[in-house]
């Protein structure tokens, strides 16, 4: 059965989000399928000192398929 799984985080956090995704992949036995990701930049980012290390929202999208259950 092919289903998704979202994950969010921000990019000044990208090595703690690639934890956590690999860790749910070792975990859940999901046989992954495809990842797509997608960054969006931070809002006004790059409109003054103050905003321009502000972080961007990262969404990952990982596409797979585990066993469906038996009744």
């Amino acid at each position: 059965m092919q289903q998704v799984k979202l994950f969010k985080g921000v990019d000044s956090e990208l090595p703690e989000l690639e934890r956590q995704i690999n860790r749910w992949i070792r975990k859940s036995g999901a046989r992954v399928l495809s990842i797509n990701g997608n960054l969006a930049p931070a809002p006004s980012a790059g409109t003054g000192p103050m905003n321009s290390f502000a972080a961007g929202d990262v969404l990952v999208i990982v596409h797979f398929e585990i066993d469906a259950p038996t009744a």
